[in-house]
C-alpha cells in the first residue's frame, strides 16, 4: 500500500511525463488491475490486452486527475470502460448471444453456498465460462456496483437486457458451481 502522499507524488511525476514515477504507478496498480481484466475476459491474453490498452488509456488522460484521493475509482472506471469497449470492438454481437439455457436449480441455492470448497482460479475459471454479456453484466452488476440502468447506458442495451442477463449470468454460474463444488468435495 502506498502512502497518500507517495501517491500523489507519483501521479504529479505522472503528469510531468517522469519515466520513474510512471514505471511506480503502473508495477503499483497492475496486478489489482489485470485482477480486474481478468474477470471481464475470457483469457489470460486478452486480461492483457485489455490492461495494455486501460493504461495506456490513464497515462493519456493521468493529466485530466485533480483529485489524487479518486485516483483508485477513476482508474478502475478506465478498466471498465476499456473492457466494454473490447468487447464492442471485438465482438459486435456479444448481447445477441444466446445459450442453451441452463439446468434450472432451485431458487434458493445460492449460486455462491459452494465458494468454499472452490479454490479462487476455479472460481476465476467459472466466470470466465459465461458467454461475454452475461460476464460483462455480472461483473457491472455484482461486482463493481453499478446499477442496471447505468449498465445499459455504459453498454447500450436496455435496462430489461442487463437485467435478463445477470439473472442468466447468476443461473449458468450456479449450475457450473455446483458442479464444481461437487467435484472438488468429491476429490478432497
Amino acid at each position: 500500500m502506498i502512502d497518500k502522499k507517495v501517491l500523489a507524488d507519483l501521479i504529479q511525476g505522472c503528469q510531468k511525463g517522469n519515466e520513474k514515477a510512471q514505471s511506480t504507478f503502473y508495477t503499483h496498480y497492475k496486478r489489482k488491475l489485470l485482477g480486474i481484466c481478468r474477470r471481464y475476459a475470457r483469457t489470460t491474453f486478452e486480461a492483457e490486452d485489455i490492461f495494455q490498452d486501460a493504461f495506456i488509456k490513464v497515462f493519456l488522460k493521468i493529466g485530466d486527475v485533480t483529485h489524487p484521493e479518486a485516483i483508485d475509482y477513476w482508474i478502475k472506471s478506465i478498466v471498465v470502460r476499456t473492457a466494454i469497449d473490447h468487447y464492442r470492438k471485438n465482438s459486435p454481437f456479444w448481447f445477441t448471444q444466446d445459450i442453451e439455457k441452463p439446468g434450472i436449480l432451485p431458487d434458493d441455492t445460492d449460486p455462491f453456498d459452494v465458494l468454499d470448497a472452490l479454490e479462487k482460479e476455479e472460481v476465476m475459471a467459472a466466470l470466465q465460462t459465461l458467454p461475454d454479456g452475461y460476464r460483462l453484466v455480472f461483473n457491472l452488476y455484482l461486482i463493481d456496483g453499478f446499477e442496471h440502468h447505468e449498465i445499459a447506458e455504459m453498454t447500450g442495451i436496455s435496462t430489461s437486457t442487463s437485467k435478463s442477463q445477470l439473472s442468466r449470468a447468476k443461473a449458468f454460474l450456479r449450475k457450473n458451481l455446483t458442479q464444481k463444488g461437487i467435484s472438488s468435495y468429491e476429490k478432497g
